[in-house]
Formats: structure tokens, sequence, C-alpha cells
């Protein structure tokens, strides 16, 4: 049975919650499951903005056919070509034929390799426009944000912007497609953030540029491709994807990273953290053998210090410490405060070697020498550890 729901005059909102899939784009881990949006604008040409994943198709269909009743499909613009937006536009073109695609060429393209589609297109680029009765629909460039192909679409007599992946989050709806700032900040928050680093986060240049784009349009309205819609408060979101996209930490605070196999590794975390508690100081401590990486990233641009603590293994830095520090590097990460701690039975290496990927990356500060654990915590090296916790909570405090 349909379920659409319309959110402004003459706007529709057609998508729909997946709450079944584990892992979005079979790599990051959803438990509260994920929308997916579509929209139909309705004027002396009726568009359509996007179609949705196949796992909503029907759910999709019979949303678009109670808002169109008897009324033509003249438009269907294509913000974005990944499948989770794409896969049922080949049912889409086979249900409503003689509609047009509005598209950007290198997504015509992605739709001539994805479906072998080579109907009605009609190309558009940043700067284009396209009347549609009393509302015109204005085209904003937004490649990398987060494939190359990606547009906006503007429509300034309504303040209405359809803004692709960008603004979007994990996390199902619950009800209201409409975002509120304190339920949105309860619920969707860190899903937001894990979204953003995670699948948008290595292009901040290219997103600063967009956002400079979208920073002279009034907007009263925004429609992102997942999650909720935003309206009132839109502000306060736009504050976190600046932040966000000049990989500036979002609070000042410590996140303490660590990867431990017999458990002494964690001792020494936890005697840090515990030190840059009892000074004041917001700290969050994380196991990177058990925690999803997606969180793990996310959690260190969140905050304004991390620390680094591994056991040498191999010879290097401990499999899952390793894997995390690549992901942060290929992510961009920068502009940070950090120390690392190394443990080793016979010949500790980690130190050294996570000094060696993270203190060339932009801007980046490390606070004070590598400290050292010789298999377990000595009441030497927990004094080590408890000075370099406090070390940390006063870099944090002067900075």
């Amino acid at each position: 049975m349909q379920n659409c729901t319309q959110i402004a005059a003459d706007l529709y909102y057609l998508g729909g919650n997946d709450r079944r899939l584990a892992l979005f784009e079979s790599a990051y881990p959803i438990p509260r499951g994920v929308s997916y949006n579509s929209y139909l604008l309705k004027d002396e040409k009726n568009v359509l903005f996007d179609t949705v994943d196949n796992a909503i198709g029907e759910q999709f269909f019979e949303n678009l056919a109670c808002a169109l009743g008897e009324d033509k499909l003249d438009y269907v613009v294509v913000h974005h070509m990944e499948p989770d937006h794409s896969a049922t536009f080949a049912r889409l073109v086979e249900r409503y034929p003689d509609v047009t695609v509005i598209t950007s060429q290198k997504a015509a393209a992605m739709l001539k390799n994805y479906f072998g589609f080579a109907g009605k297109v009609h190309l558009v680029k940043e700067g284009d426009a396209l009347p549609i009765g009393k509302r015109t629909l204005k085209f904003v460039a937004a490649p990398m944000v987060h494939w190359p192909e990606v547009l906006f679409t503007y429509v300034p007599e309504d303040g209405i912007l359809f803004s692709a992946d960008a603004f979007g989050t994990f996390g199902a709806l619950s009800g209201s497609v409409m975002a509120d700032r304190e339920i949105f900040e309860r619920d969707y928050l860190d899903d937001a953030r894990r979204y953003y680093f995670n699948i948008v986060g290595k292009y901040g240049v290219q997103v600063q540029n967009v956002l400079k784009k979208a920073a002279g349009l009034k907007i009263s309205l925004v429609c992102p491709l997942h999650g909720p819609v935003w309206g009132e408060g839109f502000g306060w979101y736009l504050d976190k994807y600046l932040t966000w996209s000049a990989y500036e930490p979002e609070e000042k605070s410590v996140a303490v990273f660590y990867a431990s196999v017999y458990g002494h590794t964690q001792n020494a975390a936890e005697i840090v953290a515990s030190a840059i508690a009892a000074e004041g100081v917001r700290v969050r401590v994380y196991d990177v053998s058990v925690t999803h990486v997606s969180e793990l990233l996310a959690e260190a641009f969140r905050a304004s210090h991390a620390v680094f603590a591994s056991t040498t293994y191999n010879n290097g830095i401990f499999v899952s410490m390793e894997n995390f520090l690549n992901d942060l590097k290929a992510h961009n990460f920068q502009n940070r405060a950090y120390a690392v701690i190394e443990n080793g039975s016979w010949a500790p290496q980690a130190g050294a070697l996570m000094d060696g990927v993270l203190s060339p990356l932009k801007n980046m500060r490390r606070i004070g020498e590598k400290t050292t654990v010789l298999s377990a915590v000595s009441a030497d090296s927990a004094a080590a550890l408890r000075a370099l916790g406090r070390q940390i909570a006063g870099d944090v405090k002067a900075n």
C-alpha cells in the first residue's frame, strides 16, 4: 500500500526504509537501517528527483503512482548514479516511456553503462536552468560529493535544495520525514558523522566548494537522498558540515585507540585515559580490534586529540591498528594532536611505525615522545603513562 507523504506545497516524499540491510555498500554496519529518498515536485511539468534501491522498489512505485494520480510524469532528474539511488531507473522508464531524463553528461554515460539506456536525455551543467511552470529548476555541479557526476537541483521560488548524498545520514526514518534538531542530535548525529566521514569525508575540499555555492542561496528545505528532510534548524547541521569538511575537530576531547592481544596494551591505554579524565577532559576509549573501523574513523575526526596504543606484532604494528591508521590516511586525516604508546616484549617497534604513518599527514602535531611498555605495565611505565595523560589533558585545555 502506498505511503507517500506531502512535505511542502506540491512536493511529495516517495522514499522508504530498509531495516534489514546489514552493511551499507557492503562495508558499513547500519544497525538502525537506512532510508532511500525520492521526491516528486508537481507543477505544469511534473518532476521526479531520483529513484531508489531495489530493496524498496515496490513501495516506491506505489508511492509515485499515488502522488501522480492521473497526471503525466514529465521529467526524472538523476542527481547521482550510485545504484542505491538508480537501481530502479530501468523499471521507471519502462513504466513511463515518455519521461525525459535530466542529468549531467557524466551521469548520462553511466546510465548507458549500467542500463544500456539511450532514451530521451536533457543534459544540464552548472548554472543551467529549466522552467517547469511557476517554478524553475537550477542546477549546481557537485563533483566528488561523492561521485564525479553529481548534481544538486535548486528551486529558487520555494527555496528547495535537492542535495543528492550531501546532508544525508545512516538510520531509517521513524514516522516523520522531517528533521527535528533535538531528535536528530540524539538519534542521528553519530550516524550522520559516520556517514559523512566514511562516504564523503575524503573529499573535504570539494564539499567546501559546494558549500560556498550553497551559501549564496536562500534555502528553506533541504532534501537529501538518505535521512530526514531539513527545514527549520538546518543552519545547525550546515555548521557541522562546515566543520567536518574543513577537517576541524568537532569538540575539544581525546579519543584513545588501542590494539591489545593479552590485555597489557589495553591496561596502558586505560591508565592514560584515567589520567586524562582526572584532569576534567572528556575522553573516549576504543578497542580497534572489536570496534568497526567506520566508527573509529568518525571518532578520530570528532575529537581534537588522539592517542594510539599498539602492541608490536611480527616486528610491526598490530594488524587492526595498522588497518585503522591506513584508513585514516586514506580519508585525509589531519589537523590533530596525537600521542603514541607502544608495547613489546623484546623489540618494541610499533611506536616509531605508527608515528611514521601519522607525522607526514597534514598539520599533525605529536605530544611528547613515544611511551614504551615492556610486556606489562610496570611502576615506572605507569608513571610515564599518567604523566602523558596529564600532558595531553593540559594540551587540550591550552588549545
